[in-house]
């Protein structure tokens, strides 16, 4: 552990915190990432993308990265493009799931995915073999 020391202490706690905070930013930059590409970069006609700084004003992520973010969503800046994908299948006794992600390597997420869902006892399906049982209500942000 830190031991006597007060800065050994305080390493520990912040480097604890700073993680968390990091791993936020993380999922906030994806999200507007995500939004600009398919909305565009304009705060007034894209709800989605407002709805993404909010979020990001409200963990105090600074302004410069949330510009940066949209900057790269809209192809001003080039960088890691997010793409969204839709996965379905079938969970443990035949629960219906569809599955709405953000990444940025579909093979690798398709592949995570049918890992973890043949541990627990699923399977993924064709596309459309479950999405007519769903309705889309909201934007998730």
């Amino acid at each position: 552990m830190s031991g006597h020391s007060k800065w050994a202490s305080i390493k520990h706690k912040k480097a604890a915190i700073d993680a968390k905070r990091g791993q936020l930013f993380t999922k906030v930059i994806k999200e507007l990432t995500a939004a600009a590409r398919s909305g565009g970069g304009n705060v007034e006609t894209n709800i989605r993308l407002r709805a993404a700084i909010q979020k990001g004003k409200e963990s105090n992520m600074p302004s410069d990265n949330i510009d940066k973010a949209i900057k790269r969503g809209t192809g001003e800046l080039p960088g890691i493009t997010y793409e969204e994908a839709t996965y379905e299948g079938y969970g443990p006794a035949g629960i219906a799931l569809f599955i709405e992600v953000v990444t940025d390597n579909k093979n690798r997420t398709t592949a995570e995915l049918r890992n973890i869902m043949s541990k627990k006892g699923g399977n993924m399906a064709s596309a459309g073999s479950v999405s007519f049982l769903f309705q889309k209500k909201a934007t998730s942000s």
